[in-house]
């Protein structure tokens, strides 16, 4: 086992539990002298340390490696591509500003994603006032990142959820019985079938929900677990979202949006016993749909979110993308990075999904700094319904560390051991640090292009051996 300096994120895990330096000794058993030395990176994490860490903290023992920070790396790498393609930095320096200021790389971060939704801002009031129209920066896209800062899991939210589903009898096959009653007895509404164009509607006057006929039972579940969540810890999901939004404004109003369908998905599938029937099942999804009676999508992104301490599940990073590389919904509870610009990767299996709707494709992938993963993605389509009515078409992908694989059904028969059995993907052309690939839709940053006329490369945008 190779030695583990983690002063900066042992000194965090301390500082955010209010504990002083004495105190932490004495639950690790260590004296305080030896815990400073472990804290400023003078000697490494011992195995016992990490271990009473684990069972003090509830923390997973990989919080502490190095590849817990290749998300922010990549983060990084993605907000200061210019001046990587300057070469006023270098990976190597991303990676060490990641590993020993994390908190510095952070704030590095968000200043730059503000500076990129300025420019948006001013771009697009360039373009309105040439009557162009314009981009302006998305709150959907702060939400995103909201659940992704979390790790796609809110602790409180995930056990209220889970204290109502006991205290009103949810249990398979019996949902929707369970939420009308609480529905009706609690707060005076109603469900009622809605014939509109609308999924659903709540009438406040009335108390009625109005849920439209076409709702697979799973889905009607879902919108009535959502209502309860509103009516009943309205102040909670407030609350929650003002942590990152000014209340009023539109990232406000659509995280508290956001925050109520996570207790609703809580509440139909209560974590006890959803993280329970998923481990006997071996993560496997389309069991797991039949014995919940839910959809494909609603079951991968509940098994998303199951890392709550002491009881932690697989952590997984869910997807969704459409055809044209879309991607509508992205979190994660692993070190995987989602590229916010350039696309994403095509050789990256949630694209392969398309072209055999209704089957679950299986990867191993491999991203540029050597971490792989098994990733699974499948192709849902819906419709409102009626001839020449027009649908959608999803890819949904669900993905784990290669360390987690073997507790998933979907990797018996593959050989998790053999590096060269992965695909190398990247986190978008834009990016990516593969030089080789041929796949490639962008030059390299940081690498002046070899411009031969005489010669040709099956490789789109060869580059020579010096460095910008």
């Amino acid at each position: 086992m190779s030695k583990i300096y983690a002063g900066v994120r042992l000194r965090r895990l301390r500082e955010e539990r209010g504990m002083s330096q004495a105190e932490l000794a004495r639950v690790l058993v260590i004296s305080p002298s030896y815990l400073n030395q472990m804290e400023h990176d003078s000697r490494p994490l011992t195995v016992p340390v990490l271990l009473r860490l684990t069972e003090a903290f509830g923390v997973d023992p990989g919080f502490f490696s190095e590849r817990d920070t290749s998300r922010l790396v990549a983060d990084l790498r993605e907000t200061l591509a210019a001046e990587l393609g300057a070469a006023q930095v270098t990976p190597s320096d991303l990676a060490e500003l990641a590993s020993r200021l994390p908190g510095v790389a952070q704030v590095l971060v968000e200043l730059g994603r503000r500076k990129q939704e300025l420019s948006e801002r001013l771009a697009g009031a360039a373009d309105a006032r040439d009557g162009a129209g314009g981009a302006v920066a998305s709150p959907h896209e702060e939400i995103r990142d909201f659940f992704y800062r979390r790790q796609n899991y809110l602790h409180d939210i995930d056990l209220a959820a889970e204290e109502l589903a006991g205290e009103i009898g949810v249990r398979p096959g019996e949902v929707i019985g369970a939420l009308t009653s609480r529905l009706a007895d609690a707060h005076g509404v109603r469900p009622a079938a809605d014939p509109g164009p609308g999924l659903h509607r709540y009438d406040e006057r009335n108390r009625t929900l109005h849920l439209s006929p076409r709702l697979r039972p799973g889905q009607r579940a879902f919108r009535m677990a959502t209502q309860l969540a509103l009516l009943e810890h309205g102040e909670d999901l407030d609350r929650l979202a003002a942590e990152d939004f000014p209340p009023g404004s539109p990232a406000h109003a659509l995280a508290r949006i956001g925050i109520a369908n996570y207790f609703a998905a809580a509440l139909i599938l209560p974590y006890t016993a959803f993280q329970a029937a998923a481990e006997e099942a071996r993560y496997d999804i389309e069991r797991l749909t039949d014995h919940f009676g839910l959809g494909y999508e609603t079951v991968c992104h509940r098994l998303s979110t199951l890392q709550r301490p002491r009881l932690r599940g697989v952590p997984f990073s869910f997807v969704r993308v459409d055809r044209a590389g879309n991607m509508s919904k992205r979190q994660s509870a692993t070190g995987f990075h989602f590229s916010r610009a350039g696309g994403t990767c095509p050789l990256w299996n949630v694209y392969e999904a398309f072209a055999g709707p209704g089957r679950i494709h299986v990867q191993i992938a491999e991203m540029p700094d050597g971490q792989r993963y098994l990733w699974t993605a499948r192709a849902i389509s819906r419709h409102r319904g009626g001839w020449g009515e027009p649908g959608k078409t999803f890819a949904i992908g669900l993905g784990c560390e290669i360390r987690h694989a073997h507790r998933l059904v979907y990797s018996d028969g593959l050989d998790l051991a053999n590096a060269s059995a992965a695909t190398p993907i990247g986190m978008g052309c834009r990016v990516c640090e593969r030089l080789d690939c041929p796949q490639r839709a962008a030059p390299p940053l940081g690498r002046p292009l070899r411009i031969d006329q005489n010669t040709s490369t099956f490789v789109p945008y060869p580059v020579t051996d010096r460095r910008i």
